[in-house]
């Protein structure tokens, strides 16, 4: 099978199940309708399900069953929902637009924004811990969920990308804060597809690295895109990061060097992925597919 039709599966397996977890609009006592469209505005119908087919598939990889990680992976796409809705405001990156649509503040306004990435973010840890799991399983997930969307995660790498602004970063700095920023989500989808599984230790060691080098590799090539592709591609806009002055592997080493270092990080991830044997042809070729996208 493709990695496109796969893809696809998993994205509508992850979509019927968001909209079973968001919560409904013009019930008693519901939050305000503003609220409810403005989560779904940002989660409903948008990106690839990257995160969630990777969630999945480990699941699978690992000798589980998808449907029983579902609750991790819509988790974790709440949890990227909210954080572009926040890396999208005013006083982050100031986007405007985002997959193709106004950002969510443009939107909504910023009140509202701000509150519906808070509210997603909640919504991703009562989605994870209603599992259908043993007790130890999801308390294992929900403990590495929150390791990599917190302060030595994902915000943690937020926080980092502001301080590029005022303060050039060396190759060093920059590789730990795309780790984090960008990395550590993707991190978090394949570790918990395996945790959904009861994988053995050396199952999730491997989806480690292999999420590890499949991050930083996804963080170059969208520093490639950020110079070579069009708005219209991207559906955001492009040449953000030159505007605010931050330092991207493109502007350490250029276009042909940044891909050549994220070819040799796709080949990596693959290696890592050796345990498996054939049965992880899918997460190989997605690695490839990744390191060849133009959005």
């Amino acid at each position: 099978m493709k990695v496109n039709d796969q893809l696809k599966i998993y994205a509508e397996m992850t979509e019927a199940a968001l909209e079973k977890y968001l919560p409904a609009a013009k019930t008693p006592f519901a939050a305000s309708d503003t609220l409810i469209e403005a989560m779904r505005y940002s989660l409903i119908g948008g990106g690839k399900r990257i995160r969630a087919a990777l969630c999945l598939e480990f699941c699978r990889l690992c000798g589980g069953d998808p449907e029983a990680a579902l609750p991790f992976a819509c988790a974790i796409e709440m949890a990227h929902a909210y954080s572009l809705i926040h890396d999208d405001l005013p006083c982050m990156d100031d986007d405007d637009m985002r997959r193709g649509k106004p950002s969510c503040h443009v939107a909504y306004g910023e009140a509202t924004a701000v509150l519906a990435g808070d509210a997603l973010q909640s919504l991703a840890f009562e989605t994870a811990s209603s599992a259908d799991l043993p007790a130890d399983r999801v308390a294992a997930a929900l403990k590495t969920f929150s390791a990599c969307i917190g302060c030595a995660g994902m915000c943690g790498g937020q926080a980092m990308d502001l301080d590029a602004e005022s303060v050039p970063s060396d190759e060093a700095t920059l590789i730990e804060t795309s780790r984090k920023k960008t990395g550590a989500m993707i991190v978090a989808a394949s570790k918990l597809g395996c945790i959904a599984a009861g994988a053995e230790v050396n199952q999730i060691y491997s989806a480690e690295k292999y999420a590890s080098a499949l991050g930083l590799s996804f963080q170059m090539i969208d520093d490639v895109l950020d110079v070579e592709s069009t708005a219209a591609e991207l559906g955001k806009p492009i040449g953000s990061d030159e505007k605010s002055g931050k330092t991207t592997f493109v502007s350490l080493f250029g276009v042909e060097e940044t891909m050549k270092k994220a070819s040799l990080l796709t080949e990596s991830a693959k290696a890592a992925l050796s345990i498996f044997g054939n049965d992880a042809k899918f997460l190989k070729d997605l690695a490839d597919y990744l390191y060849s996208r133009r959005s």
